[in-house]
C-alpha cells in the first residue's frame, strides 16, 4: 500500500479542488486524496468516490508522482479516425462545390477515399475540419465592392464619428413595400402546415428613417404608393424633431429620391442627402429592421384581411424600443458585410 503524507497546505488545496476544480473527473481524483488525507480506509474512499480499488491506486500513483497538478493532468483515449489521412484531399474537394447535404458529402467521400461512414461520422468529421452549415449569402452581381469601401470609408465613417460625437444626427433611409400574401418561413411541426393565399393583394408602404445610434424610427405609411411627395414629408417631418441640429440621410438611388423636388427641399431644410452606391443594400442599415418586422409578425402567419396585416406591422414597428428593443440592439450594430477583398467570397457555380 503506497504511504503519502499530506500537509495542511495540500489538505486545504484537496478541499478547494474537489469543488472547484474545471473538469468533472478531475474533481472526482481531489475528492478521493482529500477522502485519504482524512485517514479512511481504501474501500470506504472507493464507496463515497464511486471508483474502483485499481482506479483508486492509480490517482493514488500519480499524486505520488506529481502531487496536485499531476492529479490535474487529463489522459482521455482518442481515437483518430481513418478520415484524418485524407483530410487536405476533402478540403481541397469541398472548396468546390460544397455538398448540400451530409448524404451527399457521404457519398463523396466513400468515393474520394473509398471509406464508407454513417452521416453521424461524417458530420462530426466535417465539423472537426472546420465546415458548418452555413446560408449562403448573395452579393449583387452590378455591385462594386472597391466602389462600396471607399464610400464607407471616405462618407460614411466620417458621417457616422460626427453622429457619435454628438455633432449630428444621422439616419438610414428605405421603403418597405408589405404585399398581403404569405410569408413562408420554417417552424417546427409534426405535419407540414399549409398556410392561404388571401385573395386581396393590398399593399402596406412603409417609408423610414432609422437613426444609427438609437435606433428610432420615423415613418411616412399608406396604403396606395411612395413618391417624392412621401419623401417630402417625411423630410419635413424629421426637420420639425431636430429643428437645431444637422441631419445626413443615408439612402439608396431610388427615383423618386433624385429628383430636383427632393434635391430643392433638402436644401431648404438643410438635410444632407447621402446616396449610396448602386447595388448597396449591405451598407444600409434599415434593410435589417425589415427583414426583422417579417419574421416578427409575417412568416408562416396568416392574415385574412388587410387590417389585421398592417396593424401587426405597425405594432411591431411601435415597440421598437421596448418589447423588442434588446434584440434590435444587437440586430442593428454599426458593422456593414463588406465586399473588398474578393478572395475571401466564394462563388457557387454551375
Amino acid at each position: 500500500m503506497l504511504r503519502l503524507e499530506f500537509t495542511p497546505a495540500d489538505k486545504e488545496a484537496l478541499n478547494h479542488e474537489r469543488y472547484y476544480a474545471p473538469h468533472p473527473y478531475v474533481r472526482r481524483k481531489m475528492e478521493a486524496l482529500w477522502l485519504k488525507s482524512e485517514g479512511l480506509p481504501h474501500t470506504e474512499i472507493c464507496r463515497l468516490a464511486s471508483i474502483s480499488e485499481p482506479t483508486l491506486s492509480q490517482y493514488l500513483k500519480e499524486y505520488q508522482q506529481g502531487g496536485i497538478e499531476q492529479l490535474k493532468q487529463l489522459h482521455f483515449y482518442q481515437p483518430e479516425s481513418e478520415l484524418v489521412a485524407h483530410t487536405d484531399l476533402l478540403k481541397s474537394y469541398f472548396e468546390q462545390p460544397p455538398p448540400a447535404t451530409i448524404k451527399e458529402a457521404q457519398a463523396k467521400i466513400e468515393a474520394l477515399t473509398g471509406l464508407k461512414r454513417s452521416q453521424t461520422q461524417i458530420r462530426a468529421y466535417l465539423k472537426a475540419i472546420g465546415m458548418k452549415c452555413r446560408k449562403v449569402g448573395m452579393l449583387p452581381a452590378k455591385a462594386d465592392p472597391d466602389e462600396q469601401t471607399r464610400f464607407k470609408q471616405e462618407k460614411l465613417d466620417p458621417a457616422l464619428q460626427q453622429a457619435q460625437s454628438g455633432q449630428r444626427k444621422l439616419f438610414f433611409v428605405d421603403a418597405a413595400h408589405f404585399v398581403l400574401a404569405p410569408f413562408l418561413g420554417f417552424v417546427w411541426c409534426f405535419t407540414r402546415l399549409f398556410i392561404p393565399a388571401p385573395a386581396d393583394r393590398q399593399r402596406f408602404n412603409v417609408l423610414g428613417a432609422l437613426d444609427a445610434l438609437s435606433h428610432d424610427l420615423v415613418m411616412i405609411t399608406n396604403d396606395t404608393y411612395i413618391n417624392a411627395e412621401s419623401f417630402g414629408q417625411l423630410l419635413w417631418k424629421l426637420r420639425d424633431l431636430y429643428p437645431d441640429m444637422p441631419i445626413t440621410l443615408v439612402l439608396d438611388n431610388v427615383k423618386y429620391q433624385k429628383c430636383r423636388f427632393v434635391w430643392n427641399l433638402a436644401a431648404l431644410l438643410e438635410i444632407e442627402l447621402l446616396y449610396l452606391p448602386p447595388y448597396s443594400p449591405n451598407l444600409n442599415l434599415i434593410e435589417r429592421l425589415w427583414k426583422f418586422v417579417k419574421k416578427k409578425c409575417l412568416y408562416s402567419k396568416y392574415y385574412a384581411k388587410f387590417a389585421p396585416f398592417k396593424q401587426a406591422i405597425t405594432e411591431c414597428l411601435a415597440h421598437t424600443h421596448d418589447l423588442y428593443q434588446a434584440e434590435l440592439d444587437t440586430l442593428l450594430t454599426l458593422n456593414f458585410q463588406t465586399f473588398d477583398n474578393l478572395e475571401k467570397v466564394k462563388f457557387v457555380t454551375v
